[in-house]
């Protein structure tokens, strides 16, 4: 894990986006109703991504903070998030714009 708060907030972004682009073309071939497995797949998905966001988002700041550099590791996850934020509205803006 890196001290590098922008990739940090990318390799989220590229985990979303494997997410979906899976779910996006996995999913077609699928049957129509659901099953049994259906709401298993979500919530161990959610487990999942819950997992990779937290090591993503709080390990290295975490390491940072309770190896007594508190000021370096807050600041970390801040960037981390800001720079999140940032990508989560430009996100946004391409999706109600309707380019894509």
């Amino acid at each position: 894990m890196t001290k590098n708060p922008l990739y940090n907030a990318l390799l989220a972004e590229v985990y979303i986006l494997l997410i979906v682009t899976t779910m996006s073309f996995g999913t077609r071939n699928l049957p129509k109703e659901d099953t049994f497995f259906a709401p298993i797949a979500a919530i161990t998905l959610f487990t999942l991504s819950a997992a990779v966001m937290g090591y993503l988002f709080i390990f290295k700041p975490l390491t940072l903070y309770l190896d007594g550099q508190k000021r370096e590791g807050t600041k970390l996850f801040l960037q981390t998030v800001s720079i999140f934020a940032v990508i989560t509205i430009i996100v946004f803006i391409i999706l109600f714009s309707g380019v894509l």
